[in-house]
């Protein structure tokens, strides 16, 4: 080969660098690993700066949630809860293991292992997600914590971020006991129950202490979704949600085999009425919230104030019974009005069932009077259905009531068909019977003498359907039950329960009634002439009663009414006052027959015993004005005894003779009240160391029936009261006081003995020995 023309060795090349994949790899991998540190950096830089600017933990630290306001019997039963939010705070020592359990086994069971936020949880929900499970979260208890106290719910990183290190910062500051204490007790779970404790309560009746592990699982549900596995609302999908969680509690061996197998099995009895108490007190925590207010304004919502009243369960719950009793009695007296309300029902069943459980809900059931929609009716029997989609049917006895709208022939606007709208009701058994919720209304209220404790208010029928407390703020005519506050004035001015009066017609021009000539009558419009004034207030003649007044004067017995409360404005000074056409209301009676009960002290009736607040500390306490107190006394002590005396009498053979033949007690006083053309009906009574008052009539005052008395009314409910309320009570009798004389069965001031004194009205002359005439044959007269 020939060399080149110029001559020498070709110039050498240099070599091709080998781009091989590997070393391709490795350039990208660090190039990565140097942005994710640079990131790292950035983010460990962007947190640190951040860190000190989260916000501080003081509202965990020192945790005081909003606590709503809460009122007890004196026994410590519930009977009201006001406030946006339903909680009960609990410390984590009296959280039952079994809660924190089921809570830890679906809501963070690496809870006491991780430090605020789970890698370990996130990545295995992350894997999970991936490959296309049902979707998991891997939020920890602590994460969940910082989110309900300081941040959003939206889904940012940002806030993600920020969850984390709120997360670390509360695990640095709380120990895990106390992140779950706040966590138990601040968490939302439906109903407006914030806490578990308060759940426990409402959705079981339950203290958290005694809640079962199927219980306990099934509120552990609820934090993820409060609506949607609310076991009031949606029952299949809360117990969908609680077997999972009992699974889970048994996968992880919070459970034995044998718990879990007699939780999954359990019966659980949901509270469909989530706002019901163990006590029917409605009237008395409406007018414990309203005084509270008073005192304590917004804050009365918010701090946790625990309202202790002076009604006892049992005494609430007896008057509660006796006055629906007492009112359904009437109502069963008299004649049935006919459905509530008629619909169409639709042929096709699914639409029938829509119509019905709409229509139903706009009728709520009152305690034990149930709202039913007639499916078929006849004569001899009726199928309705209830709210509950149970269907019954009513036959025989339980058709009496709306008998006569049974008829194919009875007004098409009244007639029991298919469509209507009815009550039922259940008898002692299982049957049902056609009943109606009355337009009439009641009150009866229960005092303690000594004090003016209220030992049982209640201020209505149904305080879901009227929220006027009867007691309180109804004023009207006491009728009869007034004369006792007449009588005991006329024993200052010198009668005696031997005056003889004359009980005869008579008539009065308008100058001495304040309006027109009166001419009165007696309830029966019989006269019986002369008899005692004893024998009077018994037989509750009205011509005695007027005849009194009038020889003492109105303007006296007005005025001298006043010193057991009551108002001189609302009880002007007209002879009519004799009647009792003045105006009161049960409360004001309630004091006024506790002077007589007591001895002759006026006492002012309360309901607070003490307010205190989330720790207990006493706010506010109840100091009363008490019997035996000299300041207190208002009328002679020898004037309560002679009252008391003939108000027994009225109790053993007069107008609520039924009272002794029932109670079968010596101890116990009071005096019937029938208003004019039967408008008012009232009992007023008492044992020395209770007073009732009962009293019936309709809100626009109308006619009760011509045969309706307090006698027929209003003693019923009372006696219903004291039968219970008596029941382990010891019969007392009052020793006589100094001062008093006695001739024969009567007594006496010992300044005014027979032959002194007032000895007869309208009567002509009267022998002395007549005044002496004994009270066994005056009794005798009596039948």
């Amino acid at each position: 080969m020939k060399a080149s023309q110029h001559g020498g060795s070709p110039a050498p090349q240099s070599p091709t660098p080998k781009h091989t994949p590997k070393r391709i790899l490795l350039t990208i991998l660090a190039a990565l690993a140097g942005l994710a540190v640079c990131g790292v950096l950035v983010v460990v830089f962007a947190l640190a700066m951040a860190y000190p600017n989260l916000p501080a933990l003081d509202t965990l630290t020192d945790y005081r949630p909003k606590m709503p306001l809460r009122i007890f019997t004196a026994d410590n039963v519930l009977i009201g809860e006001f406030g946006e939010e339903r909680r009960t705070l609990v410390h984590f020592k009296d959280i039952p293991d079994v809660m924190k359990k089921a809570v830890l086994s679906i809501e963070d069971d690496r809870f006491y292992e991780h430090g605020g936020v789970d890698y370990w949880g996130i990545l295995r929900a992350a894997v999970h997600n991936a490959t296309g499970g049902a979707r998991q979260g891997a939020s920890t208890i602590t994460q969940q914590v910082a989110r309900n106290f300081f941040l959003s719910s939206e889904q940012t990183l940002k806030r993600k971020a920020y969850e984390a290190l709120l997360a670390y910062k509360i695990e640095k500051n709380l120990t895990k006991d106390q992140i779950l204490e706040v966590y138990m007790n601040q968490i939302y779970l439906g109903q407006r129950a914030f806490g578990f404790s308060s759940a426990a309560q409402i959705y079981f009746g339950k203290d958290l202490k005694d809640i079962s592990v199927a219980e306990a699982a099934m509120l552990a549900g609820l934090p993820k979704a409060p609506s949607a596995y609310n076991p009031v609302v949606n029952p299949k999908r809360a117990r969908m949600r609680q077997q999972y969680i009992l699974q889970r509690m048994h996968d992880l061996r919070y459970i034995t085999d044998a718990q879990y197998e007699q939780a999954k099995n359990e019966e659980l009895k949901i509270k469909t009425d989530s706002t019901a108490f163990g006590v029917h007190a409605e009237y008395v925590a409406e007018m414990a919230r309203q005084l509270v207010y008073e005192q304590f304004k917004e804050d009365t919502y918010t701090r946790g104030l625990n309202v202790f009243t002076t009604i006892t369960k049992a005494d609430q719950d007896a008057a509660y019974l006796a006055l629906r009793r007492g009112v359904m009695d009437y109502e069963r007296r008299h004649p049935y009005r006919g459905p509530e309300k008629y619909i169409e029902i639709p042929s096709a069943k699914g639409e029938a069932d829509e119509a019905i459980e709409a229509e139903l809900a706009e009728h709520p059931d009152s305690d034990d009077i149930v709202a039913a929609i007639v499916l078929q009716a006849s004569p001899t029997q009726v199928k309705a259905v209830l709210a509950s989609g149970e269907e019954i049917t009513i036959t025989g006895a339980g058709l009496a009531f709306a008998r006569d709208w049974l008829s194919p022939k009875a007004a098409e606007t009244r007639r029991v068909r298919r469509g209507a709208v009815i009550r039922v009701t259940q008898d002692g058994g299982s049957s049902w019977n056609i009943t109606q919720l009355p337009e009439v209304e009641s009150a009866f209220i229960a005092v303690t003498p000594d004090d003016g404790a209220i030992r049982a208010l209640v201020g209505g029928f149904d305080f879901n359907r009227s929220k006027f407390n009867h007691v309180t703020q109804a004023w009207r005519q006491p009728g009869s039950s007034f004369k006792p506050f007449i009588y005991s004035a006329s024993l200052e001015r010198g009668f005696s329960p031997a005056t003889l009066i004359n009980d005869a017609p008579i008539s009065f021009d308008a100058g001495a009634t304040g309006g027109q000539a009166w001419e009165p009558k007696n309830y029966d419009n019989k006269y019986e002439g002369p008899m005692t004034m004893r024998r009077g207030l018994t037989k509750s003649k009205n011509m005695i009663s007027i005849r009194i007044l009038n020889k003492i004067g109105a303007r006296y017995g007005q005025e001298y009414a006043t010193r057991f409360g009551f108002d001189p404005d609302k009880n002007p000074p007209y002879l009519t006052l004799a009647l009792g056409a003045g105006a009161t209301t049960p409360l004001q009676m309630a004091g006024a027959y506790s002077v007589f009960a007591n001895g002759g002290y006026r006492i002012s009736p309360y309901i607070i015993s003490k307010v205190t607040d989330a720790d207990g500390k006493v706010l506010s306490e109840a100091r009363p004005d008490r019997a035996g107190v000299d300041a207190n006394r208002v009328i002679d002590e020898r004037n309560a005894w002679l009252m008391d005396s003939m108000l027994k009498d009225v109790a053993r053979y007069g107008t609520a003779a039924k009272a002794s033949q029932v109670l079968k007690r010596t101890d116990i006083a009071g005096k019937t009240g029938t208003t004019n053309d039967s408008i008012d009906a009232w009992f007023a009574g008492y044992q020395p160391h209770l007073v009732g008052i009962a009293w019936i009539g309709y809100d626009q005052p109308r006619n009760l029936g011509n045969k309706e008395t307090g006698g027929g009314l209003a003693l019923p409910i009372w006696i219903g009261f004291m039968q219970k309320a008596l029941k382990s009570e010891p019969v007392l009798d009052r020793p006589v006081p100094p001062g008093l004389v006695q001739y024969g069965d009567e007594f006496y001031y010992a300044e005014n003995p027979p032959g002194t004194g007032v000895q007869s009205l309208d009567v002509g002359p009267v022998a002395p020995a007549a005044e002496q005439k004994s009270r066994d044959a005056v009794r005798n007269e009596l039948f």
